[in-house]
């Protein structure tokens, strides 16, 4: 079986190219989650992500913005001692004001809506020979990170918004000779 070649070896890592990695995600609250997760990873390699995911889930309430929104210092200061995430201030407050940012755009249409509707609420389907052909990020990467940003969020740069794109299905970036790039064509 072929599948895209940064999913190398690791049981974590071809478990979540075979399962999750370009699965189109329309629910508010995961999506909070994948994005807040690809800001964290940024500097990082995803595996590391990947391995502390439930971690990260436990940390932060199970990634309900609702709760992480009223968030302070006492909590910074909680997950700046916990080892189990990755431990860095500016991204721990940026997911405290990411929170407060996404109650403002799940009131507005939901956070879901905001998302999709910039891709005309389908995934838009690449035919990538290679990986070295898919891009970091794309124009459309950058409006999503200024509006993003417009609306209060932090961490979600073109190339966070990018990466964050192709895991939630918004593109379909498998190489036409991975065994999933048709299989998550059909899901969208």
């Amino acid at each position: 079986m072929q599948r895209c070649d940064w999913a190398g070896e690791d049981p974590i890592y071809v478990a979540y190219h075979d399962t999750e990695w370009g699965v189109p995600e329309y629910d508010s609250r995961a999506l909070w989650e994948k994005l807040i997760l690809d800001g964290f990873q940024a500097g990082l390699s995803w595996i590391t992500i990947l391995k502390k995911r439930d971690n990260f889930r436990a940390a932060f309430a199970g990634f309900d913005p609702n709760v992480v929104a009223g968030w302070g210092e006492a909590e910074v200061a909680r997950l700046l001692g916990d080892p189990g995430i990755i431990r860095h201030r500016g991204k721990i407050e940026a997911t405290i004001t990411n929170a407060r940012a996404w109650q403002g755009i799940e009131a507005a249409g939901g956070f879901d809506q905001f998302l999709w509707d910039r891709v005309g609420g389908k995934p838009i389907q690449n035919a990538w020979a290679n990986r070295g052909e898919v891009p970091t990020s794309t124009a459309l990467s950058e409006q999503i990170s200024k509006d993003l940003k417009r609306a209060g969020f932090r961490f979600c740069g073109p190339t966070i918004v990018y990466a964050f794109m192709e895991a939630v299905g918004m593109v379909n970036d498998h190489v036409t000779t991975c065994h999933r790039h048709a299989e998550v064509a059909r899901l969208g």
